[in-house]
């Protein structure tokens, strides 16, 4: 006896085709401000001269860190200007932040009310579980389908794989406050929101940071699969450099992103560690 197979891929297609066709503007409006917020960080990244930028971000090394990270900031970012792969990091580096931005805002909120419910979280939970799991091209299909190529679904693509440690880490922060500082803050009359803004968010923010920190890594890590749809940066100096097996390009252009992952992991790092030594 033959079982009859699910046309789960066809239920699939339907769906997205009466949400394409019923949220178009929708999703013109969603990306014509993720286009803007990426069009403005690359404009305000190459505004400037390079020598400028990289003087800013060792000063931000030095700033938060100790002066051999300054010193690493300042000699990794002239490697990527010798190498003339300044304009694609800086392009990357805009879709990063835009998907960062995105996803703490995003993220924060949610985790919040899963801490605050049992229910929210027995529901949020298997979705991240979800989005955790897909593979990260399939991201690309409907991102693809609802925003056409470009940079705009590489963005939305990095969002969804990217929020989940945020989301987990709000809710895991903010339930490890004490029970005993929640019952002294109400014992004195704070509110709910008082307590959230004042005792649970201030301790919970080492953790909240940890979060974030993750989520800027994994948006990076999605740089090279956002240039198969049309994504500008290094990811596409790579994706060219594969298909074209251009083995010394795809090395530098793939040195360029270490040294860019390395800065935005170390500087998040020590924003932490201030945190804690708060």
């Amino acid at each position: 006896m033959t079982v009859p197979k699910i046309p789960l891929g066809e239920w699939i297609e339907r769906g997205t085709d009466w949400l394409d066709a019923s949220f178009g503007p929708l999703f013109d409006g969603i990306k014509s401000v993720i286009g803007g917020l990426v069009g403005f960080f690359e404009w305000v990244l190459l505004s400037g001269p390079a020598w400028l930028w990289m003087v800013l971000f060792a000063a931000l090394a030095w700033w938060l860190g100790r002066w051999k990270f300054a010193v690493f900031t300042l000699l990794g970012l002239g490697l990527i200007l010798n190498l003339g792969y300044w304009d694609p990091t800086m392009k990357t580096l805009a879709m990063v932040v835009t998907a960062a931005l995105i996803s703490v805002l995003l993220g924060v909120p949610i985790g919040i009310l899963c801490s605050r419910s049992n229910a929210v979280q027995n529901i949020v939970t298997p979705i991240l579980d979800f989005m955790q799991t897909m593979p990260a091209f399939v991201y690309l299909i409907p991102a693809v389908t609802f925003f056409s190529l470009g940079v705009v679904p590489g963005v939305i693509a990095s969002v969804i794989f990217a929020i989940p440690p945020t989301i987990r880490l709000t809710n895991l922060g903010i339930r490890q406050v004490p029970g005993e500082l929640m019952e002294a803050a109400s014992a004195f009359g704070s509110t709910s929101l008082q307590k959230l803004v004042k005792l649970q968010l201030p301790l919970a923010l080492p953790t909240i940071l940890a979060g974030i920190n993750q989520t800027i890594m994994l948006s990076l890590s999605m740089v090279v699969f956002a240039s198969m749809i049309g994504a500008q940066g290094v990811g596409a100096v790579v994706y060219k450099a594969v298909t074209q097996v251009k083995i010394g390009e795809g090395f530098e252009a793939g040195l360029a992103i270490v040294i860019l992952a390395i800065l935005l992991d170390r500087l998040t790092q020590n924003i932490l560690k201030t945190k804690r030594k708060v």
